[in-house]
């Protein structure tokens, strides 16, 4: 049975039986920042299982998409190696919020498994949590199984709780035998690690509240919650043990093979079929492969991926071609993935070309290293792991590479500069950012509902203060010095939301410093208090009106700009992230290639054009349907309401919720600053708007007059004095090159061995590269054989190399001479026929290399 009939299969017999089927939550937490990914079924009910949400369905299936690759759940440097662990998986899960509790999850999984999918009930085993004997009792009466197949568990492996406190509950799982040629044992004994005995599902019985005294109390709503892997079930299903060896994984695994042409390296091919759905599914949702949080994450599976393809020795882009056949396996149950595969292939195509980039400069940087060691020396470990984590460059390739040169790696110092990094990754990788959004947000909505929000400047604002928070609880009263969060009725201050920040202003004689949004549509204002408050207090609110004014111009700035990106590069720009405060405002937006200074200077006339013009900024509320036929654009990333603000300026038409300008003209100016890219296929733009701009232009033209006085040349000749000055630098550098060189080959010594000229050069310098050296020297020589020697007597080195000019590189051989001073020198090195080089430390034995190398002629 094929995974994808199996997940039909489950989503349609819990819909029989009056479940509600639900999409997959996308892979970003929308309810749970503290999580980086989604990874289980669970993470979209959390809320209602908490009891801060009321759930919409007494009744729930999902197929959920998992990621487990970063803190906590991280099976990245598994994956591809054991059966077992990926970074991307599927659960099947089925839910009840305060409906039915054992007695029918016990039953509806057993009947799936043994009706529904005639899986062999004889090889199905169950585990209970030690203490509870009626989910012993219900699966030995709905089973008819022998107390030997239901086993008792006394580990938290059968006991869940959602956190130190909070809902729990005891488990019951179900185990299948996969045959006597596996080995391990039964769960609970020493060797149930094995891979006999499978767990496939896990039945979850939340009928506890942990309170934080650490007393267990009876939930009034039990519910249930259950996970069953969909790869789990198809190895079962498939007669399979691996769960690689499904149809799922295979469709890649031979597309990776044909597309490489390799059809050894399994376990490469099995990394790679992983690592390419995790890496189409996030795409899909949104993640871009950064440098920090999610989209790190997302960059180092890309590139495991990648370096497992360099380890095929496959030398083209292959992820892209490779992603096509995830693409068309998943899309009718995921069709984001069909929406989203422009952006997936040409990301994937961008990100392992750069990784090819990256890579070849890691072999330069290792190189360079290399150098400066001996042969029998050691390589540093944090250098090597600088290679792996800023070059993306293997650890076995470095390893690989200082074997060929006699070099060991000390691999000790490598493992500490990873586990350095894995502390700190744990630290990123703790959830989004944000702080997890605590239960007093519900207890505050729940009492109070939304703040209401006033978009109108109202000079004297009047409030009643309905909540104060202070260190996450709900408090009555407050005192001068403490810092609180204070919620009030009704409010004039923005909330940061959608990339503008927060208002700041005054409560009273109180500092607002910011304004956060808290669950409900709540206007929290972070406030240090100057005098004493209270709940029930009115209080008179002012904001900041000059912050606001700019963070306005530079929001509707955003606007014009987006509109004149698409305008100019075409429709394909969408916005992909912003910042907008008083200062200055940041867009990032989807394109392929730095903007040429025509298209800046473009985008800037469009946006001033608009300005200039004075256009007023209008707002409407409409349905939302009704707002994208009128061409509104929507940002990537937002849920919207079904009614929403629709901000109209020109031909500029967006759904947003931020604030305005009255009118373009109250903008002032706009300027360009910087440009640059932060992402495969993303670019980022910061600009500056009103009296910052001018400053801004100001300051480059005082440096532009600057420049001039010192090239003393008039504006349009900067260009030809500023290339006229690097000539004449370049010319300096080589004549001055070529000046080291005559005085080096002052010092050479020739003598003929047999009719033929060694020219010997002894040197005594700190930094020389003897290659360039050699090749300065050999353009002057014909029938020569050229050594060149450098001692470094401070640090008890040799440098030695050995080359054959063209017209005697048939008959005598660089490499085999100076395999010959190897035991001269104390030391290694390689080369080829017409060159080669070495590193030694007996500098005491420099006198007997010409002798080995007359020897060899």
């Amino acid at each position: 049975m094929e995974s994808n009939n199996i997940r039909k299969s489950f989503l349609e017999y819990f819909q029989k039986n009056d479940h509600k089927v639900l999409s997959s939550s996308p892979l970003i937490p929308h309810n749970d920042p503290s999580l980086l990914f989604t990874n289980s079924g669970m993470v979209q009910f959390k809320n209602q299982f908490t009891g801060k949400e009321n759930a919409n369905f007494p009744r729930i299936a999902t197929a959920q998409k998992c990621i487990r690759a970063g803190g906590k759940h991280n099976d990245l440097e598994n994956v591809g190696y054991t059966a077992r662990h990926h970074t991307f998986f599927e659960m099947l899960g089925n839910f009840s919020f305060g409906d039915y509790f054992k007695e029918k999850a016990i039953f509806y999984a057993w009947n799936y498994l043994t009706k529904e999918l005639q899986v062999n009930k004889d090889r199905l085993y169950i585990t209970v949590y030690h203490e509870d004997e009626e989910a012993f009792a219900l699966w030995k009466k709905i089973t008819g199984f022998h107390d030997a197949k239901i086993i008792k568990i006394r580990t938290a492996d059968n006991f869940w709780s959602m956190g130190d406190f909070g809902p729990c509950g005891p488990c019951s799982e179900i185990f299948y035998d996969h045959g006597e040629k596996y080995v391990g044992g039964l769960p609970g004994t020493e060797d149930a690690d094995g891979d006999r005995y499978i767990e496939i599902w896990n039945l979850v019985f939340m009928q506890f509240e942990k309170l934080t005294t650490g007393e267990q109390i009876n939930l009034p709503k039990p519910s249930i919650d259950t996970g069953m892997g969909l790869e789990r079930i198809s190895a079962v299903m498939q007669g399979v043990n691996n769960n690689y060896d499904t149809d799922a994984f295979q469709v890649l695994i031979k597309a990776s093979m044909e597309v490489s042409g390799n059809d050894r390296d399994i376990t490469s091919h099995r990394v790679i079929a992983d690592h390419i759905s995790s890496s189409c599914f996030l795409l899909a949702d949104g993640v871009l492969p950064c440098n920090e949080g999610r989209g790190y994450v997302l960059r180092r599976i890309m590139r495991r991926a990648m370096r497992h393809i360099h380890n095929i020795g496959y030398n083209g882009l292959m992820l892209h071609k490779v992603a096509i056949y995830l693409i068309e396996s998943m899309k009718n149950a995921y069709p984001e993935l069909s929406d989203a595969r422009e952006l997936i292939t040409s990301t994937l195509k961008m990100e392992e070309e750069k990784f090819k980039e990256t890579l070849s400069t890691g072999m330069k940087y290792l190189k360079q290293e290399i150098n400066h060691i001996a042969s029998g020396g050691v390589f540093d470990g944090k250098k090597a792991f600088k290679l792996y984590d800023t070059y993306g460059f293997p650890i076995d390739l470095t390893a690989d590479i200082l074997k060929e040169k006699n070099i060991s790696l000390d691999q000790k110092e490598f493992e500490n500069a990873m586990e350095e990094q894995k502390a700190r990754a744990r630290a990123a990788w703790a959830g989004s950012g944000e702080s997890q959004t605590a239960s007093i947000w519900f207890d505050v909505y729940q009492k109070f509902g939304a703040t209401e929000f006033i978009r109108k400047d109202v000079v004297d604002f009047s409030a009643k203060i309905v909540a104060i928070v202070k260190d996450g609880n709900s408090v009555a009263s407050v005192t001068a010095g403490d810092k609180v969060v204070i919620v009030t009725d009704q409010t004039c201050f923005y909330a940061e939301s959608g990339g503008q920040v927060g208002d700041k202003g005054v409560i009273g004689c109180n500092e607002v410093y910011d304004t956060k949004l808290f669950v409900g549509h709540i206007h929290g204002h972070l406030t240090i208090l100057n005098e004493d408050i209270s709940v029930g207090d009115e209080v008179k609110m002012g904001v900041n009106s000059v912050i606001k004014n700019k963070t306005r111009a530079n929001h509707s700035a955003t606007h014009l700009l987006h509109y004149a990106l698409r305008y100019v590069l075409g429709k394909h720009v969408v916005q992909r992230g912003s910042l907008v405060n008083d200062e200055k405002l940041r867009f990032d937006f989807t394109h392929n290639a730095a903007l040429s200074l025509e298209e800046l200077c473009q985008v800037e006339l469009m946006v001033n054009g608009i300005i200039t013009s004075n256009q007023s900024v209008q707002t409407n509320l409409m349905n939302i349907e009704k707002a994208k036929n009128m061409g509104a654009m929507a940002l990537f990333g937002e849920k919207y309401e079904e009614d929403v603000r629709v901000i109209s300026m020109g031909d500029s038409i967006e759904l947003c919720g931020g604030t305005h300008v009255s009118a373009t003209g109250d903008i002032g100016y706009f300027i360009i600053v910087s440009e640059e890219s932060i992402a495969a296929g993303i670019r980022r733009i910061e600009a500056y708007t009103g009296k910052q701009a001018v400053v801004f232009s100001r300051n480059k033209t005082n440096r532009v007059e600057e420049v001039l006085k010192l090239l003393r040349c008039s504006e349009a000749d900067i260009s030809a004095n500023i290339k006229g000055l690097q000539y004449n630098i370049k010319e300096l550098q080589k004549n001055n090159e070529q000046y080291k060189v005559e005085a080096l080959l002052s010092k050479l010594q020739e003598h003929k061995v047999s009719g033929v000229s060694v020219l010997s050069l002894r040197l005594q310098e700190k930094k020389i590269d003897l290659k360039s050296l050699y090749d300065s020297l050999r353009k002057n020589y014909q029938n020569s054989i050229i050594v060149v020697m450098n001692i470094d007597e401070i640090n008890s080195k040799i440098g030695l190399l050995i080359g054959i000019t063209k017209d005697l590189a048939q008959k005598y051989n660089a490499k085999l001479m100076i395999e010959q001073c190897f035991d001269i020198i104390g030391g290694k090195g390689g080369g080829n026929a017409e060159v080669a080089q070495a590193s030694g430390m007996k500098i005491e034995n420099i006198d007997d290399v010409l002798k080995a190398v007359e020897n060899c002629i």
